[in-house]
């Protein structure tokens, strides 16, 4: 799998990561297909998660999963709330899931902006933080979005990207890729609308591809300045798959339009 520097942040990531929303929001019955998706995901070559209180128990159920693999894993991860203490006391939750630190630290969904930086800043200067990152997914935030990158305060951006979702590309990306940010997109499966009409196998030869999850996940990541993609899932089986997509070669602009056009957009 290809390996890519996560912008001027000093981390190296691998090309494709591994989403938990929604999908490890599960009960500790269901543990054991966590710890599968990991397994064969690091098996893989990713070293890359990507995780958030939002996602009710997926922060605790990624923490065991990863168990012995957590000292090669690049853990990211968010803060959720309008409450400085109420942030505060998900940093503490995720120091005891994840070994006393985070690689990836990040605003969700630029929820308190400000006042999570405070605290987060003094706890990248303690060690406790790697990279300090924000996130949305909704285009009309974007303007937010530009200012805090714009800020100096962050390393790191995590925005959606697929055929059905390109606003990123107006300023987003530019602007990511001028101030060297590492760039993490979610949503390359569009919350998995887009694998909902998937493509004749005979369209999919056309461009040399397998499978329509290789042809969206290659899609995003064609875009260089995109450093890791975090497709989620809850299946071992689509976990490697996903994995294998990270390699070479890489979609040419004909062949990202085609796939565009494949997707309906």
């Amino acid at each position: 799998m290809e390996i890519r520097d996560f912008g001027t942040t000093g981390l190296s990531v691998p090309v494709v990561g591994l989403g938990t929303s929604r999908v490890f929001d599960v009960d500790d019955d269901q543990q054991q297909m966590a710890d599968e998706v990991v397994a064969l995901q690091f098996e893989g070559g990713t070293r890359f998660v990507d995780t958030s209180p939002m996602y009710g128990k997926s922060e605790r159920i990624l923490g065991r999963a990863l168990d012995s693999r957590r000292s090669d894993a690049i853990v990211a991860t968010k803060i959720w709330t309008e409450s400085i203490d109420e942030g505060r006391a998900q940093f503490e939750a995720q120091m005891d899931f994840y070994g006393g630190r985070v690689d990836v630290e990040q605003v969700h969904n630029l929820v308190q902006t400000e006042g999570h930086l405070e605290w987060m800043e003094r706890e990248k200067d303690a060690g406790r933080i790697g990279v300090i990152g924000a996130t949305h997914y909704a285009a009309s935030a974007f303007g937010h979005l530009e200012k805090v990158m714009r800020s100096g305060r962050i390393e790191c951006i995590q925005i959606p990207y697929n055929p059905a979702e390109r606003e990123v590309e107006e300023h987003i990306l530019p602007l990511a890729e001028e101030l060297g940010m590492g760039v993490i997109a979610m949503r390359p499966f569009g919350n998995g609308s887009l694998m909902r009409s998937a493509p004749e196998h005979d369209q999919l030869d056309e461009l040399g591809l397998s499978t329509w999850s290789e042809a969206l996940l290659k899609w995003c990541l064609s875009d260089r300045r995109i450093h890791v993609a975090i497709p989620a899932t809850s299946k071992a089986g689509n976990a490697r798959a996903n994995v294998d997509a990270g390699d070479e070669p890489w979609l040419d602009d004909e062949q990202r339009k085609r796939v565009s056009e494949l997707a309906g957009f």
